[in-house]
């Protein structure tokens, strides 16, 4: 489980239990205390990584634009860490299907609220600031916050995953998911190549300079081929 987590968001850990505590929500502490000896719920590391999050996001923008008002930096600074931006961030590493939560709260539904990926998020942000500091912290989340500030900053907020996402739940019942199919290049020059199924039908496939943006332009095709009228075999709505 710990390496699994470790490779999803690209920071190796030194205490393994921080990172598997980010995704341990409070539904499964209640009905499973035993099974997780020494994690906590991740609220209090939600907690943690929001702070941790407000101000890298504040110090940036402070730095970033030296000619921009208070009001000005905490609109761009709330643009930024918005739920519903954070909950693209764990949406894009795919967050929410890692989550430990009771039975009774578990459906590819509830595994896709906003709420709770953007909580998941700041939870593993304060785990990597716990375990490494903030500079890990500063370099594990700045890529997110950079891309989200070019959204903002067009005045556009086209998140294609996330839609794709919404589109397939409410049609199907079902969550898509991605995998690697190749990646290119010289190690500073990859070009990496992600398909988007659905159960086990490929929806579409895209290629790009990190795995996110391979996953936007698969899920981009994805969005296009539904649109179109694609539907799965009957018998596998709704599983």
């Amino acid at each position: 489980m710990a390496s699994k987590l470790e490779e999803l968001i690209g920071v190796p850990f030194h205490d393994v239990t921080l990172l598997q505590s980010a995704f341990v929500h409070r539904s499964f502490m209640h009905e499973h205390p035993e099974r997780i000896p020494g994690l906590t719920s991740n609220e209090r590391l939600e907690f943690l990584g929001d702070a941790v999050l407000s101000f890298i996001t504040a110090a940036w923008l402070y730095e970033r634009f030296p000619s921009s008002t208070e009001g000005e930096l905490t609109a761009l600074r709330a643009a930024l860490v918005k739920a519903s931006s954070l909950a693209g961030f764990a949406r894009s590493l795919d967050l929410g299907q890692h989550i430990r939560m009771s039975r009774g709260e578990d459906t590819p539904m509830a595994r896709n609220r906003t709420a709770l990926l953007a909580d998941v998020f700041e939870a593993v942000l304060g785990a990597i600031y716990l375990d490494q500091g903030l500079d890990a912290a500063r370099a594990f989340v700045m890529p997110f916050l950079e891309r989200q500030l070019d959204v903002a900053l067009s005045g556009g907020d086209v998140d294609h995953r996330t839609r794709l996402q919404e589109v397939t739940q409410a049609r199907f019942n079902q969550t898509p998911h991605y995998r690697t199919v190749g990646v290119t290049g010289p190690d500073h020059q990859r070009e990496f190549t992600l398909e988007v199924l659905l159960g086990d039908h490929v929806l579409g496939a895209g290629a790009g300079a990190s795995k996110q943006a391979a996953a936007q332009a698969a899920a981009k095709v994805a969005l296009e081929r539904l649109e179109s009228g694609w539907t799965p075999p009957a018998s596998e709505e709704g599983d």
